[in-house]
């Protein structure tokens, strides 16, 4: 058995199942579930008329192994949105790369940048994460034979990660970083200032940039969030040197089922991708594929999903805001909640006895903020927060807000 899976630590809603063991929740409600986030918004009715389509035509697609590297129907469709939604010109044939969802190729990317021959001198490689953070990061790097290290955030810029704390021995080991702007689970967005610190360093240093933007379709101000390329591109790297960019359909267009997305960036990264991709068995179903370059293609349904967002939280914010430490976040379908001091704990509130307290008293789930995160630097990040994933229809989180809010109230 590989001997670095015993690294690995429970994902987080396996930690959530263990926190609820023996609770019993209050079957005066109806269970409301923020835990998750798995967007609960209809899947697109011509997605779902162009998957079967696909399925009926010729052979369906079902007679022939799909190819790795994507159709070049999907990888111009996916240039295309590149071009609409950052101004940026990509090669299809080089730059772009479909994958089964971000999460499988934020996890494959770790295999493929982290190199082994570091521990024949004698020294773990790095992979540095915010934090908090997605736990694939984490697991990622464990399974590639790297130490991950979690970077100090700030509380006071909605935990935005302190790149410029992070010391040069720590550095010069790192091999991949990861960056998540939007952020899950804090919706903070990255400023060009901070990329151009990020290029700055990967430049002296050599390390890979993999930047996870799947959540950059739901956003709250006029202007939609940064990427990681077009950050590139405004600094004048138009080869994308070093950076990956990861981006997804799940929550974009509500096909987390379809698991479909695509990575973008430098060719030459994108060449060993496509290698390793190519031995993992890892090609896109052509079906999916046809599906993915409707999704891509399409923006009125964007436009729609993200007016729902943008209206839900509108209607949720200002209830949980007369009682708990919450406010609309940047970007992504998450609040970021702390947890009232008298819930508990050593140092504030705690957030698994607030957890577990609201399932059992109102029967809503929310996931405690430190299974979000890692004790690093002498504390949890994540402790004495909630993390609710207002996915469902309005009404219900509204409903679970006035729970929410009934129960800080009565606690």
């Amino acid at each position: 058995m590989n001997p670095l899976l015993s690294r690995l630590q429970p994902y987080p809603f396996e930690r959530l199942r263990q926190l609820f063991a023996g609770v019993v929740p209050n079957p005066a409600y109806r269970p409301i579930s923020l835990g998750i986030g798995e967007p609960k918004h209809p899947t697109p009715a011509f997605l779902k008329d162009r998957l079967c389509e696909a399925v009926h035509s010729a052979d369906g697609g079902l007679a022939t192994y799909p190819a790795t590297g994507g159709t070049p129907e999907l990888k111009q469709a996916c240039a295309t949105w590149l071009q609409r939604r950052y101004g940026l010109t990509l090669d299809p044939a080089t730059q772009i790369l479909p994958v089964n969802g971000s999460r499988e190729a934020l996890f494959a990317l770790a295999q493929v940048v982290v190199d082994p021959r570091a521990f024949a001198q004698g020294v773990e490689p790095v992979v540095v994460c915010p934090n908090p953070f997605y736990q694939i990061y984490e697991g990622a790097a464990y399974l590639a034979g790297a130490q991950p290290w979690f970077a100090p955030s700030d509380p006071a810029r909605n935990f935005a990660v302190d790149w410029a704390s992070v010391l040069a021995e720590v550095w010069q080991r790192t091999q991949l970083l990861y960056t998540c702007s939007p952020g899950n689970p804090t919706g903070a967005v990255m400023p060009l200032d901070e990329w151009a610190m990020l290029f700055e360093l990967s430049d002296r240093y050599g390390f890979v940039i993999a930047s996870d933007e799947c959540y950059s379709e739901i956003y709250f101000r006029d202007e939609p969030p940064l990427g990681g390329l077009e950050a590139a591109a405004k600094l004048g790297r138009h080869d994308f040197k070093n950076l990956i960019a990861l981006t997804s359909l799940s929550k974009r267009s509500n096909v987390p089922g379809l698991r479909s997305g695509f990575v973008a960036g430098d060719a030459e990264l994108l060449k060993a991708f496509l290698l390793y991709r190519t031995y993992h068995g890892s090609a896109m179903s052509t079906t999916v594929q046809s599906a993915s370059a409707a999704a891509w293609l399409d923006e009125a349904h964007v436009v729609d999903n993200r007016a729902q967002y943008r209206a839900k939280f509108a209607a949720v914010t200002p209830i949980l805001a007369e009682v708990m430490n919450v406010a609309l976040p940047d970007a992504g379908f998450y609040l970021w909640a702390e947890v009232p001091e008298r819930f508990g704990g050593q140092a504030g509130g705690s957030d698994t006895d607030f957890a577990r307290a609201l399932l059992a008293q109102y029967n809503v789930t929310v996931l405690p903020g430190s299974y979000l995160a890692r004790e690093a630097q002498g504390h949890n990040p994540g402790a004495q927060r909630v993390r609710m994933a207002l996915v469902a229809e309005t009404d219900e989180c509204v409903e679970a807000a006035h729970r929410i809010a009934a129960f800080v109230r009565t606690a």
